[in-house]
């Protein structure tokens, strides 16, 4: 059973209530996304408020909002942002990302997710933790229209997904105004093949990508590459 919160070295996330629990994933995206120049962000599917509360960390101008369609995660998350040192500028709410795009008029500098991605022939009784993790509520091609839709002309996009269903995503997002410009490999050990991809995408005018490959564990079980524990040191307490 996982614990009932996770402590961070500058908040605390309570986790009893969320179907979705902190997990590497989340810390991953919200250590690696570009937060600069960010006035306004969107955390789609907060579950516990993570990545939300990262990123009103690494960034102290931004205000953060986040929406989750599960009422629990929506009273966890606003929990968990009361006892953040960053309360006057999170919030959240409890609605769809489609029933959002339609009725905020909001424009956003970045949008970021940790998406559901399961199928449905993988269900389990959990009907909560189904709507967290699937992505019946979700499709790839309604996150990204309703994120181009609510994106400022020059606003991003970022998501943590499998790698082996990164072809899908980069099809879905095609028709759209978006370039891919960031991009990381996260390989859980050196012998193993790539198991997520960390995508970065920017509205208009393409730059060049920038590509890199990091190593969870370089030197055995729990040996955390130095990659790694850079990359998640603002946060870990152990790193």
């Amino acid at each position: 059973m996982a614990n009932s919160y996770f402590q961070f070295k500058q908040f605390l996330v309570n986790q009893d209530k969320a179907a979705m629990k902190v997990g590497t994933d989340g810390v991953l995206l919200g250590s690696w996304v570009s937060v600069d120049n960010c006035e306004e962000i969107l955390d789609v599917g907060t579950g516990t408020g993570l990545l939300a509360l990262m990123l009103a960390q690494r960034n102290q101008n931004a205000k953060v909002s986040a929406i989750d369609i599960e009422p629990g995660a929506v009273q966890q998350a606003d929990e968990n942002f009361k006892l953040s040192p960053w309360e006057s500028r999170l919030s959240v709410d409890n609605i769809t990302l489609q029933a959002y795009a339609k009725s905020s008029t909001k424009q956003f500098d970045l949008i970021i997710c940790n998406p559901p991605f399961f199928k449905s022939s993988l269900k389990s009784s959990n009907d909560n933790r189904n709507l967290a993790r699937h992505n019946d509520a979700l499709p790839f091609n309604q996150l990204i229209s309703c994120a181009h839709k609510l994106s400022c002309p020059n606003g991003r996009l970022a998501v943590i997904i499998p790698a082996d269903l990164e072809l899908e995503f980069l099809e879905q997002i095609n028709p759209y105004n978006y370039n891919l410009i960031r991009k990381l490999n996260v390989k859980p050990t050196p012998k193993k093949p790539i198991a997520r991809v960390l995508l970065e995408f920017c509205k208009g005018e393409g730059k060049p990508l920038q590509e890199r490959t990091i190593i969870v564990e370089d030197k055995g079980r729990h040996a955390y590459s130095d990659d790694f524990k850079n990359l998640m040191k603002e946060f870990y307490l152990n790193f």
